[in-house]
């Protein structure tokens, strides 16, 4: 079963994924084209950090347009909500999109069966089959974060990450939506993450700026000031 850094199963993505056969249908060229002159076979996941965003930006503006023709885009936000999940829970996911030890075939059959069993749309399905078999997996992450954006932007508002040392509770959620609302002019929706490393305090990204409040920056701050002092 796959289980994330907890030992919890997540969902009911199950082990016997693995030998599932059969491929998803793929997309149209909108989709395909998406990682087109980019297959490098079975090693892909050194690709550097503005590559990946730039490969998952192409394929989130395509499911994104195919999303708002077929009026689907709330599905989709569902979709994204389930592999936000996955991506925080379960090692295994996370092992099967980043690892490059599995082949094409595997990759295609496993995400394939993954997207049966959490009910995915068969745009999103499609759209992860698709990534499969250009060996682009590895930029699932960065393809939610892109959509997500996306959507947000289409509906007037914006997407904060949000990093906290323990969950936050619906009022202080609540009330840092107020407050980065006031801050940028539009709704927030925020997307809540933990980090327990993070000591106390709060890490907000929204956009390109980034809010670090956490006790862990106060504390590497201090610890390099007393470096340049001694």
């Amino acid at each position: 079963m796959l289980r994330g850094g907890d030992g919890s199963a997540t969902s009911t993505l199950i082990l016997t994924l693995w030998w599932v056969s059969g491929r998803a249908n793929l997309l149209g060229p909108r989709i395909q084209s998406c990682g087109k002159g980019l297959d490098v076979g079975r090693v892909d996941v050194s690709e550097p950090a503005s590559i990946s965003s730039s490969i998952a930006s192409r394929y989130a503006a395509a499911v994104f347009e195919l999303a708002t023709e077929s009026k689907s885009i709330a599905k989709i936000e569902s979709d994204l909500t389930g592999l936000s999940d996955a991506l925080a829970g379960s090692d295994d996911f996370n092992a099967l999109i980043h690892s490059p030890i599995y082949t094409r075939d595997e990759q295609t059959s496993a995400i394939a069966a993954i997207a049966k069993k959490m009910g995915l749309t068969s745009l999103m399905a499609n759209t992860l089959a698709v990534m499969a078999q250009k060996r682009r997996l590895f930029v699932l992450p960065q393809l939610v974060q892109s959509l997500r954006d996306l959507i947000a932007e289409s509906k007037g508002e914006v997407g904060a990450d949000v990093t906290s040392a323990k969950a936050l509770t619906r009022a202080q959620t609540e009330k840092l939506a107020k407050s980065l609302k006031a801050q940028f002019g539009k709704t927030v929706n925020i997307n809540a993450t933990v980090d327990e490393s993070l000591i106390g305090g709060l890490v907000v990204k929204v956009g390109s700026k980034m809010i670090d409040t956490s006790i862990r920056s106060k504390l590497n701050s201090l610890q390099n000031a007393m470096k340049e002092v001694g």
